[in-house]
């Protein structure tokens, strides 16, 4: 039996954090130290990874990369090309890990992982320093709006715990870290593969002073992390049950994005701009007086309004911008380069629009931080676009709110995810 299932989760925060940074750097061999040290592994689990480590004659003891690294092609290579979530809990929290891909054509990959996360830890392999792709998953991490950001200097064994190798990393980081923006990074020296640093300290790094990384990630505060000034509720599902008991009833079902809301507070439909006040709040357990992000909840309201799928329902007085214009940072997903004479698809929260790439402003070089003039987008590019749609969208700025400042771009004709933006202003 694992410890998790010891472990009352209702009563728990959830922690949401991802893995990154260049291929070998030990991003599936820290997660799998977490998992064994933290006792989240069930004994078949670790029973299996031992069987295939001895078959494959790799190392000695266990290969813990193997409990992430779960499609053929990865275990054949030994590396990871896709996002692989893990879930595990200890007393103070429960976690959702993504181990993002550090191959630069999965840079795709990471963006998807990171679209949710409160916490990036970026490993930095310490024989090797700060490469392009750290630099990369930083500047994507910064571009995404994580609040928290890890640096683990990972290998530490392989360079007989230097302290002066650490601390070089550090500063190469840091000096880097500089121009982006990011809230705050914490910087531990590590080593996945002998579990210094990760659960336990161990006895090798005695010149750090700061805490393990299971210490930061159990008591790093994530509470200010989630809007909870401006009430957005987009509309999922227009609730009419035609029962007998209900032939009545009018529900508004979706998830509260950002904000609170109380029975009897008035709100505003958008984009129509029509009023009316909250008459109830309902959950499937029965009706309460208030609920908050990110519960799912079903509202009614007292007037009859004309409102369906992929309206906003926003506080009075607290509105968003409602525009058919804005500027975003696009992070380009397809192997087919970006073509501005083409129509796409824009999914913001609920709603789908047609939309076109209006001007490409410039290139972002994450390497220099530079901005390069560009007429074209091909995968994994970083631009500063303008796009227009034909319905107008609800949206905040992604820096005040990641849920309704955030849109993916879709290919009409094959309905693939092309492209991730987030909102800056209205143009």
């Amino acid at each position: 039996m694992s410890a998790i299932e010891k472990i009352p989760l209702e009563q728990t925060e959830l922690l949401r954090f991802i893995t990154a940074g260049s291929v070998d750097d030990g991003k599936s061999t820290l997660i799998g130290r977490l998992l064994h040290d933290s006792k989240s592994i069930f004994e078949d689990q670790l029973s299996s990874i031992t069987n295939t480590t001895r078959k494959r004659g790799m190392m000695e003891g266990v290969d813990l990369s193997l409990l992430t690294d779960g499609l053929q092609a990865e275990r054949e290579q030994g590396i990871t090309i896709d996002v692989a979530y893990r879930y595990f809990a200890t007393p103070k929290r429960k976690f959702i890990i993504a181990d993002t891909p550090g191959h630069e054509q999965y840079t795709r990959n990471m963006v998807t992982g990171a679209s949710t996360a409160n916490l990036a830890v970026i490993l930095i392999d310490a024989r090797k320093g700060v490469l392009t792709q750290s630099r990369r998953h930083a500047y994507l991490a910064s571009l995404v709006g994580i609040p928290h950001l890890v640096v683990a200097v990972n290998k530490m064994d392989l360079v007989d715990y230097s302290q002066s190798v650490f601390d070089g990393i550090c500063k190469d980081f840091s000096a880097f870290a500089e121009r982006l923006n990011l809230h705050h990074v914490d910087f531990i020296p590590i080593s996945a593969l002998k579990g210094d640093m990760v659960v336990e300290r161990g006895d090798r790094l005695d010149w750090y002073k700061g805490t393990t990384l299971m210490d930061l990630l159990e008591n790093i505060s994530i509470s200010h992390d989630v809007n909870k000034e401006d009430f957005r509720f987009p509309v999922q599902w227009v609730c009419r049950p035609h029962t007998e008991k209900l032939h009545d009833f009018r529900g508004y079902m979706g998830r509260i994005e950002s904000g609170a809301i109380q029975v009897g507070d008035p709100i505003t439909v958008l984009p129509s701009g029509l009023n009316s006040r909250v008459k109830e709040i309902v959950l499937y357990e029965g009706t309460v007086a208030e609920a908050e992000a990110p519960q799912s909840v079903t509202l009614t309201i007292e007037d009859h309004l004309d409102i369906s799928r992929g309206d906003v329902m926003v506080k009075t007085g607290d509105l968003p911008q409602v525009t058919k214009a804005f500027d975003a940072m696009l992070c380009w997903l397809s192997e087919q380069p970006l073509d501005p004479a083409r129509k796409y698809l824009i999914k913001h929260t609920t709603r789908v629009v047609k939309a076109v790439v209006n001007r490409i402003d410039y290139q972002v070089d994450v390497n220099t931080m530079n901005q390069e003039t560009s007429d074209k987008l091909t995968m994994n590019d970083i631009a500063h676009v303008n796009i227009k749609v034909q319905q107008p969208l609800v949206c905040d700025d992604y820096q005040r709110n990641r849920a309704t400042g955030c849109f993916i771009v879709i290919d009409e004709s094959s309905n693939n995810t092309v492209g991730a933006g987030m909102i800056c202003a209205s143009a």
